[in-house]
């Protein structure tokens, strides 16, 4: 007993050696089912369907994807999906900007509103109309608009579609905003809502009291004009969400939207759940630079970095993994030159060649006529003693904790510290101790077993940022 009461408790090294036959004998090592029996609703991206993907997009893609695979790991049930904003004033102004410009295509003076689609990908959309059908712009405009906005929408949402599932991020459910107003679901919350004495009618608009649950104001559902907000529709979707049996929903949002919070807080509760049934993670911008550079990025004027186009340049395991290397609610630079060099001053290369190197290492011991048995007893890891091996071990045995933690905690940035820091120590490791050169073959398999274990985590923790684990770099 030291001082005042407090008992230190010495973990034999058999302890710590066992889990490098724990990480060897499980494949999957590091997966806990303390989400068992939860079940979860992630949904992420949902951007509008008014132009491509961009890379603050992207950040978000990675993060949410992530988050599922995680969840997944410590054992939840877990449905990823994708709101499609498919109704409301930005998806008409898309129709009115191809439309808009269909015209023009065909020689007629055209008067361009000021908050129009601009990007060349509106004149691409317009064009293959046109292509399709010549006579499209003889049609009155309403239905022309129309017809430009349900063409444009789903060419640009393949086009998403296409950009995500390139990307490595899986959307079970795509779910349409527009299906909640046809079938009449926002109708039936404002009348939950009546009937809960939570709304009220002034200025000849529909209100919702988000005050009575803590908001700073309360909001407005429909406005005077008879349109609807986008708060009426989150309310309704979210209400069904819960209708289809989710214990907990995790909306990720883009950071702008935190004063958004509050209010989505106050509508959970007002349709019966706890506030913490709700979770949202917010995604801070992402700056892109080249050449040191910032570049500029905005949907409306047509000037942004895609998501294809960074994908392509630095690779989906590259792109996942700088997405993934800092908090979400973090500012993340992402530097197109740092990300393509092949240096241990690029944090995915860096956590990649220690996975590389355990694998090479094995390759050479396998040459050399060092071979590993298939069941690694704890004789067999006996030499492990120096402070170095101890340390790996102590540091392996960490892995289940910070998964399942990063699980708890909705934070994927859990496991790219925690393999930047492991590779760091097996890269010094590696310098420090020799391994095929330990002159004691029984040292050298030791070290190859806990070499070995180092492998498996990181390709684990890889797995669950969505990044490949390569042989060889």
């Amino acid at each position: 007993i030291a001082g005042p009461g407090f008992i230190n408790l010495f973990l034999a090294q058999d302890w710590f050696t066992s889990v490098v036959r724990a990480a060897v004998a499980n494949p999957e090592y590091g997966r806990t089912d303390v989400g068992a029996g939860k079940r979860y609703n992630v949904e992420f991206v949902s951007a509008n369907p008014t132009g491509p993907l961009h890379i603050g997009h992207g950040r978000g893609a990675a993060v949410g994807d992530t988050l599922a695979r995680i969840l997944r790991f410590a054992g939840y049930d877990v449905t990823t999906e994708y709101y499609i904003n498919d109704a409301g004033r930005q998806m008409r102004l898309l129709g009115l900007s191809i439309w808009l410009r269909a015209k023009e295509l065909a020689g007629i003076a055209v008067e361009w509103p000021e908050d129009y689609y601009r990007g060349s990908y509106i004149i691409d959309i317009a064009r293959e109309m046109m292509d399709k059908d010549p006579g499209l712009t003889s049609l009155p405009d309403a239905e022309g608009q129309d017809r430009c906005f349900a063409y444009g929408m789903q060419t640009i949402l393949d086009g998403i579609k296409k950009d995500l599932r390139e990307f490595r991020v899986e959307h079970q459910v795509w779910f349409s905003e527009r299906s909640l107003v046809e079938r009449g679901a926002v109708e039936e919350t404002f009348e939950r809502l009546k009937k809960a004495g939570l709304s009220f009618e002034k200025d000849g608009a529909l209100w919702f009291r988000t005050t009575d649950f803590g908001d700073d104001k309360d909001r407005v559902l429909r406005k005077s004009d008879g349109s609807l907000t986008y708060f009426a529709s989150d309310i309704a979707y979210h209400d069904d969400k819960y209708h289809r049996g989710f214990d907990r929903v995790v909306d990720v949002w883009g950071a702008d939207h935190h004063g958004y919070v509050p209010r989505m807080k106050a509508a959970v509760q007002a349709v019966g759940r706890k506030a913490e049934d709700l979770d949202v993670v917010l995604i801070q911008l992402v700056n892109l630079l080249e050449n040191g550079t910032q570049v500029a990025m905005s949907t409306r004027a047509g000037q942004f970095e895609t998501l294809a186009d960074v994908v392509k340049e630095v690779g989906v395991d590259a792109a996942r993994f700088m997405f993934l290397s800092r908090k979400s609610d973090s500012h993340l630079d992402f530097d197109l030159a740092l990300v393509k060099q092949r240096s241990m001053d690029n944090p995915v290369y860096y956590v990649q060649y220690a996975h590389a190197r355990v694998q090479s290492v094995l390759r050479k011991a396998a040459e050399a006529g060092l071979t590993l048995p298939e069941k690694t007893d704890l004789a067999l890891l006996a030499p492990l003693s120096e402070a170095e091996d101890l340390a790996l071990l102590h540091f392996l045995d960490r892995f289940e904790d910070v998964a399942k933690g990063a699980a708890q905690a909705l934070a994927p940035h859990h496991i790219s510290y925690y393999l930047m820091e492991l590779a760091g120590m097996l890269h010094s490791y590696y310098a420090k101790h020799p391994v095929l050169q330990a002159g004691d073959p029984e040292l050298a398999l030791a070290r190859l077993a806990l070499l070995r274990s180092v492998g498996q985590v990181v390709k684990n923790g890889l797995e669950l940022l969505g990044v490949s684990a390569p042989e060889s770099m």
